[in-house]
This record gives C-alpha cells, structure tokens and sequence, in this order.
C-alpha cells in the first residue's frame, strides 16, 4: 500500500493529482531558495498569517497548504504525499481527492485562525495530510472492507507516533494537525465507495482496483529501503 514499485513515468500517470501538488512544492521552494524578488514576494502574500485574514486576505486560508518553511518541510511533507497519497487518489478518484485535500488543509487554516492569536503565522501542508490521515482511520474503524489488516495496523501506528510527537514538539502546528485529521475523519463517509466486500486498497504501479491487496510473502532489499524511507518521512513529519 505504501510501499511504491512505479516508475517516475507511472507515478505521473496514475496519480496526476499528487504529482501536480508535489511539482508546486517544488517550484515554491526554488523561487523562495534562490531569493528572488517575485519569490520573497509570493511567499509574503503565502504564508497563514491571522491578523493578514483578519483583515480580508481569505486567500491565506488556501495557500499556506502549498509553501513551506525551508528544504526538509516542504521534502518531507511531498515524501509524505508519495508513501500516502497514492491509495486515497486510486480509490476516491482525481475530482474527489482534490477536494478533500483542498478542505481538510483549509479547515486545519480555518481552525488555526480562530484559536491561534492575530500575529499567529505558519505554512505547510500538514493539515491536509493529516486530513488524510483521518480518512484513513475511519476506514480502519467503520470500513475495514477497504482496507486490510496489516495496513490497518500501520497506519494506527502512525497515527499513535503523530499524537505523540504532536503535542511534544513546540515547533508543531498542534491546531492544524487535530483539526486537519478531524475534517478528514468527518469527510470520510461522504467520499469513501459504498460498496462492501473485499479490501479495495490499489496496488502500487495498477491502474485499476484489486478485489484483493497482495501481501509479499518475504521482504526484499527494496521492501526494506522504502520501510526505512517511510519510518524517516513519518519522524520528518512529526519533528
């Protein structure tokens, strides 16, 4: 499920929807790296400032999803995108899974302008990841015909390490986390498919849905890469 086994060439196919957020991650972060003046600019007009809100700029509740604060934010929570964005993009579909990302990062902006003081600032895409998160523990308690066991248990774990690292560290957007993840575990049965049976989690590099998920029955040198690749996105999240 999370373990990617596509190409460059078939991860643009199949999940346009997350290359696309990815590629404005990236192109956001050379404008802002090499320092030029339209970049410092846009990056000011960017960033969640509260009291900028409270003043008629509404756009800041939208475009604090897509900048980040320096190299390791923005790589990590596009890392983040590549390991969990995949499977919900197969299942809800392009249309579907924009608005979700969409919703659940302005409802975590939302939450942020309205317990966070004025001259409150931040910028990243957490709240809609998180948003994500949430989607997939409702599968894991209400829809576990969508999603089967061994993911189940990894995606509780993660979600156990970022509870955790979410109230210890000071650095983190505490508000934007819980109300992302909550927006997102509230969307949930609106968006998920209605049909039951078998788990419907997509393979990694289909093109289609699997009635089953294929487990590996042993791990390869390149199951073992991308566990350490996830275990230092999820760390890279949360720190």
């Amino acid at each position: 499920m999370f373990i990617r086994t596509e190409s460059f060439r078939q991860f643009l196919r199949l999940y346009p929807i997350i290359s696309i957020i990815i590629g404005i991650h990236i192109f956001l972060w050379l404008l802002i790296f090499l320092s030029l003046p339209f970049g410092t600019t846009l990056l000011q007009q960017m960033i969640g400032f509260n009291f900028l809100i409270s003043e008629g700029e509404y756009w800041r509740l939208v475009t604090p999803i897509f900048v980040h604060s320096g190299f390791g934010h923005m790589l990590f929570n596009s890392f983040s995108l590549v390991l969990f964005g995949p499977a919900l993009e197969s299942m809800l579909g392009k249309v579907k899974f924009t608005v979700v990302y969409l919703l659940t990062g302005v409802a975590a902006n939302l939450a942020t302008y309205y317990i966070e003081p004025l001259e409150f600032a931040h910028v990243g895409s957490s709240g809609a990841i998180f948003g994500l998160f949430g989607i997939y523990l409702y599968m894991v308690v209400f829809r576990k015909d969508l999603i089967n066991h061994m993911n189940a248990q990894l995606i509780t774990t993660i979600l156990v390490i970022g509870l955790v690292m979410t109230f210890i560290n000071s650095n983190v957007n505490i508000v934007a986390h819980l109300f992302g993840f909550l927006a997102g575990a509230i969307i949930a049965p609106l968006v998920l498919p209605k049909t039951s049976g078998q788990p419907q989690i997509m393979l990694a590099g289909d093109s289609s849905y699997r009635p089953r998920m294929r487990i590996p029955r042993q791990f390869t040198p390149k199951h073992i890469v991308w566990l350490i690749i996830i275990i230092l996105v999820i760390l890279g999240i949360f720190l």
